[in-house]
C-alpha cells in the first residue's frame, strides 16, 4: 500500500501519471492495480472506448472493474457524434482538475497516440470544420477513390499529402476539410504553437509485453468477445443505420462482425480476421510507443510489489 500523505502532496504539485502500451497489452490492469493502492482515477485515453455503443467490442473495462476505482470518460460519447481529440482534451482536463479537487491521483490510460501526445504538448488551434464541408468532402473521397483525392489535396496542400497514404481515409478528408473550411492547409496550422496541454508534470510509463505474448493475447481475446456479447452490441449498432463512415462504425471487429452477420463469413473467420487486423493495430501502436512516447518507466503487465512502489516513489520526488 501506498503513503497516501506523499501522493496527496505529489496530486498537490500537478503530478499525474499516464500509462501507455498496445491494445491486450495490459495497461489497464495496471491503472486499475495503480488507482487501487493510490487513491487514483483511472481516465480513459482510448478513442474508441469513448462511445458507448461497444463495451464488449472496444475491451472497455467491466462494472466489477469499475466498482473498485473511480473510471471517467469510458461510455460517454453516443455513436452517432465523431469524437475529437480536441474535444477529447477539454474532456480530460476537466476530469483530471475534478480529480485533484478531491485529492485524488489522475491516471491516464490508452493506447490512442494522438490524445496522449496532446495531453502532454497540447494541440494546433485548427477551426472545427463545418458537418457540410465534411461531408462533401467524404463523399467525394468515396466516389474518387483515395489516390485522385489525394492528388486533389496535393493541389491544396502538398505536405500534408505527401506524408498520407491513399487508404487514410479519415486523415486525408480531415485535412481537405480544413484547407476547404480555412483556406489554408493543415500543415500550416499545425506549425502554430499547440494548446490545450494538461497542467502539472506527468509521470509517463509504458506496458509493453513482449510481442508474441501480446498477439497471443489479442487471438484469445477476439474469440472470447464473441462469447461475451460482442456479436448483440453490433448488431444493436447496426440497427441504428448510422453513418458507416462514424468512427465507431470503425471499431476492430465491427467490419467482420457484420460480414458475419450477413452470412458472408464464417463465424471462424471473422474472428480470425478481426484478430489479424488488431495485431496489425498492435504493431502500429508499438511502433509509436517507442518512436515518440518519452517513458519513464517500462513495465509487463503485472506489477510486483517493488514495481508499485518504485513508481510512486518516482511520482512523489
Amino acid at each position: 500500500m501506498s503513503d497516501h500523505s506523499e501522493i496527496a502532496a505529489a496530486v498537490a504539485s500537478g503530478r499525474y501519471l499516464m500509462i501507455c502500451g498496445p491494445t491486450a497489452a495490459g495497461k489497464s490492469g495496471v491503472a486499475l492495480a495503480l488507482a487501487e493502492q493510490g487513491g487514483g482515477v483511472v481516465i480513459n485515453a482510448d478513442s474508441m472506448q469513448l462511445y458507448r455503443d461497444l463495451r464488449v467490442v472496444t475491451a472497455r473495462p467491466d462494472p466489477q472493474d469499475e466498482a473498485r476505482a473511480p473510471h471517467r470518460l469510458y461510455g460517454v460519447v453516443d455513436g452517432a457524434e465523431r469524437a475529437s481529440v480536441a474535444a477529447w482534451l477539454r474532456m480530460v482536463a476537466q476530469e483530471v482538475g475534478a480529480a485533484r479537487e478531491v485529492g485524488r491521483l489522475p491516471i491516464i490510460v490508452g493506447g490512442t497516440g494522438m490524445y496522449l501526445q496532446a495531453a502532454l504538448e497540447g494541440i494546433a488551434p485548427i477551426p472545427d470544420v463545418p458537418t457540410d464541408t465534411h461531408a462533401s468532402c467524404i463523399e467525394e473521397l468515396s466516389e474518387m477513390g483515395g489516390a485522385a483525392f489525394r492528388a486533389a489535396l496535393a493541389k491544396l496542400d502538398p505536405m500534408t499529402a505527401d506524408r498520407l497514404f491513399d487508404g487514410d481515409s479519415q486523415r486525408l478528408v480531415r485535412a481537405m476539410g480544413v484547407v476547404r473550411a480555412t483556406g489554408r492547409p493543415i500543415s500550416a496550422w499545425q506549425d502554430d504553437p499547440h494548446e490545450g496541454a494538461l497542467s502539472g508534470t506527468a509521470v509517463t510509463i509504458a506496458v509493453m509485453p513482449p510481442r508474441a505474448e501480446t498477439y497471443h493475447r489479442i487471438n484469445a481475446r477476439f474469440a472470447a468477445m464473441m462469447e461475451a456479447g460482442a456479436v448483440d452490441e453490433v448488431k444493436a449498432l447496426l440497427k441504428r443505420r448510422l453513418d458507416p463512415s462514424l468512427p465507431v462504425m470503425k471499431a476492430l471487429g465491427v467490419r467482420e462482425i457484420e460480414a458475419m452477420l450477413d452470412g458472408k463469413i464464417s463465424r471462424d473467420r471473422a474472428v480470425e480476421l478481426a484478430s489479424r487486423d488488431s495485431r496489425h493495430y498492435a504493431k502500429r501502436q508499438m511502433t509509436w510507443i517507442r518512436n515518440n512516447f518519452n517513458a519513464g518507466l517500462t513495465v509487463s503487465e503485472q506489477l510486483s510489489e517493488s514495481m508499485t512502489q518504485r513508481i510512486f516513489s518516482i511520482l512523489s520526488k
